[in-house]
């Protein structure tokens, strides 16, 4: 039976798409990783793809909905019939995606940041990579990556993207060269989309996941600039509606992941007659998707969705790797008006070690870690402890941390 092939997101961005290409070209299934979470994908490296799989595939990394890193198997068919609706929805907005100029700053071992290539491969448009450095330096992105006259430019930023652009004068004036900016991944702040309206800034904040093949919903920019509030409407391949008990949005749609993996094997995504359920709580109004927030433990930062429970064990486990005296780790969450949310861990060390010492090590850790995963800030907490049933009392701690900050 067949298994999946490797390509890790590492180095040019044309290189790493080539081999992924050269894979779903041969019809095969393909996981598309970052170096930091090769370890974590090797066991379904290792096992039997779906036995009734029969076409090219991608497989990429999800926050899910029940609260942990999850891989999920994507059929290229699936993602390709996606770009097609994103077209017809583009059409809807008088604009031709044949004249598109897309510019993608994310990257490819996301869903956000695959689908822009996926795209430009379905309409026969123009695409553009970004690279990170540039897009923390305005004043050079505008003078190297100017919007080609003649074509409508389209951008995928998240959140954090999008407030250092607007904190620059080149940024801003960047952004308002967009024909339209899909805003997703994080919650777009009452801050920002007053300025992008002030600005004049075509934002076009949408809603998706890399189960449901991306965006599924998305707001028109003249809805947006006229103050609509919100993700819009479902795009043509999606239904939505909510769960009646706990408001979580479900999604039906032909974009929909063939599989999960899940307690060691590949399984059907989740459904009830069709239907798949997000770890999202939201309303539909009269003017369109409302997401409210997660459902779950997560926490979105800089547009990723960041589980701490899970991130503790596996920083505890580093630490263990490297026998550093750490006898306990809590990560909280605290709000960040560039990231929404970034972490703060706070440790108890072994008896006789010495914290600052320690921390250069802790934090030379942390870069082992994507971005959105590393703490901001490391606290030493001596008194730091679990119930004695083995639970967090994380309100305890926050409080802990509150009172700190106030000393």
């Amino acid at each position: 039976m067949s298994r999946l092939q490797l390509v890790i997101d590492e180095g040019p961005r044309a290189a790493v798409l080539e081999q992924l290409q050269h894979s779903l070209e041969q019809g095969a299934a393909a996981a598309l990783v970052s170096p930091q979470e090769r370890g974590a994908v090797e066991p379904a490296l290792a096992a039997a793809l779906p036995a009734d799989l029969a076409e090219a595939a991608v497989v990429l990394g999800s926050g899910g909905s029940s609260g942990a890193r999850r891989w999920c198997l994507q059929p290229l068919s699936h993602l390709e019939g996606a770009a097609q609706a994103t077209a017809h929805w583009l059409e809807a907005q008088g604009i031709s995606p044949q004249r598109c100029e897309l510019f993608n700053p994310l990257p490819p071992h996301h869903i956000s940041g695959l689908m822009p290539w996926i795209r430009s491969r379905c309409w026969g448009s123009s695409l553009r990579w970004l690279a990170p450095e540039l897009m923390r330096d305005p004043a050079a992105l505008a003078v190297q990556q100017p919007p080609s006259e003649g074509r409508s430019a389209l951008l995928s930023l998240v959140p954090t993207q999008l407030e250092r652009l607007l904190e620059h004068p080149a940024g801003r004036e960047w952004l308002q060269g967009f024909a339209l900016i899909w805003v997703g991944g994080a919650a777009l702040s009452a801050s920002q989309a007053q300025r992008c309206r002030q600005w004049g800034i075509r934002l076009s904040p949408c809603y998706g996941s890399t189960e449901t093949g991306a965006m599924v919903a998305a707001l028109a920019p003249e809805a947006f600039l006229q103050g609509a509030p919100g993700c819009g409407e479902p795009l043509s391949h999606v239904q939505l509606r909510l769960d009646p008990q706990t408001s979580a949005l479900q999604v039906r749609s032909g974009s929909l992941a063939r599989a999960i993996w899940l307690e060691g094997r590949w399984q059907p995504l989740p459904q009830e007659q069709g239907w798949w359920s997000s770890g999202d709580r939201a309303a539909l109004m009269p003017e369109g998707l409302q997401v409210l927030g997660r459902l779950d433990g997560a926490i979105q930062s800089g547009g990723e969705t960041v589980f701490p429970e899970q991130l503790e064990a596996q920083l505890l486990s580093l630490c263990q790797g490297r026998r550093l005296p750490v006898a306990e780790l809590l990560l909280l969450a605290e709000a960040d008006p560039l990231w929404g949310e970034r972490l703060v861990a706070l440790v108890r060390l072994e008896a006789a070690a010495e914290f600052a010492g320690l921390l250069p090590d802790l934090q030379a850790l942390a870069q082992e870690l994507p971005p959105s995963q590393r703490p901001r800030r490391w606290l030493e907490c001596s008194t730091l402890e679990r119930t004695a049933l083995g639970k967090w009392e994380r309100q305890r701690w926050h409080q802990w941390l509150a009172l700190l900050e106030a000393a």
